[in-house]
């Protein structure tokens, strides 16, 4: 590669500046929002790939074809200035954020802070940027201060601070990952987020995202050379060289931003959020129709709420091979009958389906013949990957043909049979010939260029078989590998973790991070998926920390053939009973923090710091954190503990332990009771927290009692929060058909004033809400201006 160095200015238009690098190089400047500037440099004039699969401003979709990286629609492209100091000096400026671009070419970005001009990060004065020379090879290094703090990279393992660390990005599948040291794992989120003078508490964050999806590299100050001041460098083994810079007050608006930028979060249905059952053991076995209807029955005999199975692969098998959308009538005598039993309990069923077909696979020639398959790099014929301990080919989602045989699959050999969702799974596109051609729509590109882009158009292509097949229902689906975008479409999970207390631990952190990187919906395998079978203790800390993040599913492959689910150990069941139901109770504030997800850009998992910056003791490692907006998480990850040191952040309004109600105040750390039964929670003073009494499968018409548990201030204070409901599954939503409860908190010494007022035409089966005032409080209750006789007030919804 060589370094990009003289640049000269070639045109500024009212969208973007453009200069020329080196007599051939063309470097354009977007701006694109106050906060947010592109930097897009074609080699030799030209771009490698002329569209983009990741970027979606403001919106949930692409074209199918892909957007053209030229395509400003969707951004607001503000007003900007420019300004040449001089012929080595040019200032592209707006309200928030300023760039200056200077000799030998380097871009310093600043930020406005209290009326000044403060800088914010630069590159790397000396080579920052880099282009291959006969090949497309690309790099970019930035010069950074000591004292920052990086985070995202989407699913990473070890700690959520990625200071220091290296990080490749390539889809793998990682079976059985060390949740501490493995990398890389199955997803492709090329994002960083950097906190500069993180010691101080300052305000003022950014974010990097690198619109390439080829193989590559992040190093965030772990490399050292002598001959360069402290960088972090990007480096892609193919592709373009284009960047979003994102400009945040604070981290969590680099997030929201980066969520806005590639897509909104999918609001899917409810029942989405509940307990789902799964095993790659049933599915295995020869009497699987059996094993799966006796699970179900299982759950009801000791009264545990479930609302979705997922089905592993095991239903497709021939011999001891998988053959996507075939089904073992043998393992499934009555299909028909397997998927009513299940519906007639209010249970969902979600299917495994996989991207490549084995060479014996019955639709192998069908598919061939249709030119279905990414082609070989040097032959007219399918490419050849190791898959599933034989070989296959792997279908090529930018070929049209492809996406509609695709989905006549899911509608005919599932949907059609009563299986309502897709589960995309083995799709990482391990295809080792980087040359492999894909269709690209009609414009041929190399597989190397665009792998983590045929899951993101593979689990689009399921989404809309599922959503053409039953338009008035709100899609569930999930998918292990992927890209920025992903969340459009899915639910994700940290893929096939190990069991033991370290991936317990470390899956923490890891969905974080994921969740910082744009990727809401996750959650990860409770009990862990391979290895030996968790013993209780272990087993009852994952459930309770499992119920503590958006996705809850139990699922293991067992090295004892065991199954890993809630009765598997006789003395542990009646507190796995106990804890799933916690998480039905909680399921009303789920939902709501679900929807502000969708709505809001607003996190579902937040490390303590996201709402805290101020406190720089927050940015202490630890493995606590938030589940939305106001439940603050303390779970137990080490064997034996019964009792947990939590540092409660300075909120300023203090908080609460769930459980005692007693009122703690903030920015101190406290020891709690952790009992085995237990997980310790604490909930934010000011807080309306909404929960429900039915502990049974999503089902609207049957949720008809509400309780909002309202967590007062002390002293003098005053707050407002917005709570969230509606049917569950239909997009009437988009219509007004939903119920938003708008509370206004004032309190002081004497006297705690709810105003409550509703929004919406949506009738819910609780028809009363009855607002309890938690803590034994002895101020006088007021609602609506109405005085309570004492700390409880049923609200009438028509009333």
């Amino acid at each position: 590669m060589k370094t990009v160095k003289n640049w000269v200015i070639e045109s500024i238009t009212p969208n973007f500046i453009e200069l020329i690098c080196d007599e051939k190089h063309s470097l354009r400047i977007y701006v694109l929002e106050e906060t947010l500037f592109r930097v897009m440099f074609q080699k030799e004039g030209k771009l490698q790939l002329d569209r983009t699969w990741t970027v979606a401003p403001g919106s949930n979709e692409t074209p199918i074809e892909g957007r053209s990286r030229f395509d400003l629609s969707g951004f607001s492209c503000p007003n900007f200035s420019t300004e040449q100091i001089s012929k080595h000096e040019l200032r592209i400026e707006t309200t928030h954020l300023r760039l200056s671009i200077t000799q030998p070419l380097c871009l310093h970005w600043e930020h406005k802070l209290d009326g000044q001009w403060q800088s914010l990060v630069h590159d790397r004065k000396t080579g920052a940027y880099q282009l291959g020379v006969n090949s497309y090879k690309n790099a970019h290094f930035m010069n950074f201060a000591p004292d920052t703090k990086f985070y995202g990279l989407g699913e990473k393992s070890g700690w959520l601070e990625r200071t220091k660390k290296r990080f490749e990005m390539r889809n793998l599948d990682a079976m059985g990952y060390d949740a501490e040291n493995t990398d890389p794992l199955y997803k492709h989120i090329p994002f960083f987020i950097a906190k500069p003078n993180s010691h101080l508490g300052t305000q003022g964050a950014y974010g990097v995202f690198y619109d390439n999806l080829a193989h590559s590299w992040f190093d965030l100050g772990n490399e050292l050379d002598n001959y360069h001041v402290r960088y972090t460098s990007y480096r892609a083994e193919d592709g373009d060289l284009d960047y979003y810079f994102i400009y945040g007050t604070k981290i969590k608006s680099v997030t929201q931003q980066f969520v806005n930028l590639t897509g909104r979060t999918l609001f899917g249905p409810k029942w989405g959020l509940g307990y789902s059952g799964s095993t790659m053991q049933y599915t295995d076995l020869p009497d699987s129709q059996k094993l799966l209807t006796q699970f179900l029955d299982k759950t009801f005999e000791h009264q545990i709420a479930c609302d979705s199975f997922q089905m592993s692969s095991g239903y497709t098998s021939i011999g001891d091979k998988r053959y996507v959308f075939n089904w073992n009538k043998e393992k499934f005598p009555d299909i028909f009958a397997f998927t009513n039993y299940f519906h007639s309990k209010g249970v969902h069923l979600a299917a495994n389906i996989k991207p490549c077909l084995l060479h014996d696979h019955p639709y192998y020639q069908e598919a061939k013949s249709n030119r279905l398959f990414i082609q070989d790099s040097q032959s007219d014929s399918p490419e050849f990957s190791v898959f599933w301990d034989a070989e296959g080919s792997h279908l090529d989602f930018t070929q049209p043909k492809t996406i509609e045989w695709w989905k006549k699959q899911v509608t005919e050999q599932l949907l059609s049979k009563g299986i309502e969702s897709t589960w995309n799974d083995n799709n990482e596109y391990e295809i080792w010939d980087s040359g492999a051609r894909c269709f690209g729509f009609g414009q041929e590109i190399p597989i190397n260029l665009i792998r983590p882009i045929q899951p993101l158009l593979m689990m689009r292509s399921s989404f809309e078989a599922q959503k053409e097949f039953a338009p008035e229902k709100r899609p569930y689906l999930i998918s292990r590998s992927g890209c920025p975008g992903m969340q459009r479409y899915v639910q994700t999970w940290s893929g096939d973790n190990r069991t033991n207390w370290n991936t317990l631990k470390f899956n923490i952190q890891m969905g974080l991070g994921m969740s910082l990187s744009g990727l809401y919906n996750v959650g990860h395998d409770v009990g862990g998926f391979s290895g030996q079978r968790p013993d209780s203790e272990l087993f009852i800390r994952w459930v309770q920390n499992g119920i503590m993040n958006p996705r809850f599913t139990i699922h293991s492959w067992n090295d004892d053939g065991s199954v890993t689910e809630p009765w598997m150990h006789s003395e542990a069941t009646p507190v796995i009973q106990d804890i799933i139901a916690l998480r039905y109770k909680l399921l009303p504030y789920i939902y709501d923090a679900f929807y502000k997800a969708c709505a809001y850009n607003e996190p579902m998992l937040r490390p303590t710091f996201l709402d805290h910056e101020h406190d720089l003791e927050t940015f202490v490692p630890s493995d606590d954190y938030l589940f939305g907006q106001d439940l603050l998480i303390a779970s137990v990850v080490e064997p034996g503990a019964r009792k947990r040191t939590v540092y409660l952040p300075d909120n300023t309004v203090g908080w609460y332990d769930f459980y005692s109600e007693q009122w703690l105040s903030a920015k101190q750390t406290i020891t709690l009771e952790a009992p085995l039964e237990r997980i310790p929670l604490l909930v934010k003073a000011g807080t309306c927290l909404p929960m429900s009494e039915r502990i049974g499968a999503v089902n609207a018409k049957l949720d008809d009692k509400r309780v909002i548990k309202v967590y007062p201030f002390k002293g003098v204070n005053e707050g407002s929060c917005l709570i969230y409901d509606d049917d569950g599954e239909s997009y009437n939503y988009l219509d007004g058909f939903y119920l938003k409860l708008n509370i206004a908190m004032k309190t002081n010494g004497e006297t705690i004033e709810l105003t409550v007022e509703t929004e919406g035409s949506y009738t819910p089966a609780y028809k009363t809400i009855d607002f309890v005032v938690v803590g034994n409080d002895s101020r006088q209750l007021f609602v609506n201006g109405q005085k309570q006789q004492n700390c409880r007030y049923i609200f009438e919804l028509n009333g």
